[in-house]
């Protein structure tokens, strides 16, 4: 019996990719921040066009949100420029900047209905007062809320008060809107569905979307393109598929979705790495280094093959022992201890077709992939 992985994943394309326009939107130009000794931003240099979904990735305390509020305007960098549209933003205050925030927090004024809530930035700018009532009710309606605005926010839902600080932001029309983990308070079901629905709304409007998040899925999902960041810097920027697919170094491997990595050397012909824990592991492509390089080969689990067979092809195949399983539903994850005692982790689909044939702990098997699977990383 042979059980195979997931297949490839769809690939999404970039609005900058076929925007024709050379100059970004937003240039991010040497940029840092430093709280005391602490550098939050690290001369960080990024272009976001317009029209574009960016995502912003990375785990707690990375300078996402640092980010985000030096682009707002409540934060003074302490190097760089921050560039919208060829205006140098440095001189402009908050409030003058074409671009709004939604904060983690939805910052809702609880003693305001859900129409003053969204009116609020529109009085502020002391526009006329059926300008202001036309704007508020049809981003109600894009938010489909236009039957709750008379409520106040403690009579919404979470989801409901999500759309009510989304609608307050967008009514402003900013030429870039900052979304500071705009759906972290949501339960997973309803994560789940906003996120398509902020698609859908973002390529309604044509706007610049820049969203921070340390939830992997929600970036893969909603971004045209994702940064990474780590200690203030950024590790990779590209499309969702490539981060995915062709990652730059081990820690962006590491970091988004599982991974098995061996280490080892390049060998004499480039076409495989000697000395793996896995044994000699055999790659498609020449390897761009020269032979007895350190490399590390990292393997996505969903590209493993599981057999309680000897696969035929003795390639990229190594024999080990299930010592976990992990059931999700959809897919499995199998934990298989190999000769050197390390673990080596493969997804496997739950099909029709497993039945009581399906691997089970202490089981013997044997796990195999194709040279197209590895991904070979230098550093």
């Amino acid at each position: 019996m042979q059980i195979t992985g997931a297949k490839d994943r769809p690939t999404k394309s970039s609005p900058a990719s076929v925007d024709g326009n050379p100059r970004p939107l937003l240039r991010i130009e040497g940029l840092s921040k430093r709280f005391g000794s602490f550098m939050a931003v690290d001369r960080l240099s990024l272009d976001i066009h317009a029209g574009e979904f960016f995502a912003l990735l990375g785990p707690s305390g990375c300078g996402k949100t640092t980010l985000l509020r030096l682009i707002a305007g409540f934060e003074r960098p302490n190097a760089g420029r921050i560039v919208l549209d060829g205006v140098d933003l440095a001189p402009v205050p908050p409030y003058r900047r074409p671009v709004n925030m939604m904060f983690q927090s939805y910052a809702l004024f609880p003693h305001l209905t859900v129409e003053a809530n969204v009116a609020f930035g529109l009085k502020q700018e002391g526009l006329p007062r059926g300008e202001i009532a036309g704007r508020v009710a049809d981003m109600l309606a894009l938010v489909k809320l236009e039957s709750l605005g008379t409520r106040k926010p403690n009579e919404l839902s979470g989801g409901q008060r999500q759309r009510v600080a989304l609608a307050r932001c967008l009514v402003k029309r900013p030429r870039v809107l900052l979304l500071d983990e705009p759906l972290a308070a949501l339960d997973k079901k309803l994560r789940d569905l906003t996120r398509f629905e902020l698609m859908e709304l973002q390529r309604q409007l044509g706007l610049t979307f820049v969203i921070v998040t340390h939830d992997q899925s929600e970036a893969m999902i909603v971004a045209d393109r994702i940064g990474v960041m780590d200690r203030g810097r950024l590790m990779q920027v590209a499309a969702p598929d490539e981060i995915y697919e062709r990652p730059g170094s081990r820690w962006v491997a590491d970091f988004v979705g599982d991974i098995n990595l061996f280490e080892g050397r390049v060998g004499d012909d480039r076409l495989s790495v000697e000395g793996t824990a896995a044994g000699r592991l055999r790659i498609a492509a020449p390897i761009g280094a020269e032979p007895r390089t350190p490399v590390w080969v990292a393997v996505r689990p969903e590209r493993i093959r599981l057999s309680h067979d000897k696969p035929p092809n003795l390639e990229n195949c190594l024999a080990g022992t299930i010592v976990e399983i992990g059931y999700l539903g959809d897919v499995s994850i199998y934990q298989v201890r190999i000769a050197d005692g390390s673990r080596v982790k493969a997804a496997v689909a739950n099909t029709d077709g497993n039945g009581g044939d399906s691997p089970q702990p202490a089981d013997n098997v044997w796990l195999s992939f194709s040279p197209e699977a590895p991904i070979v990383l230098m550093r």
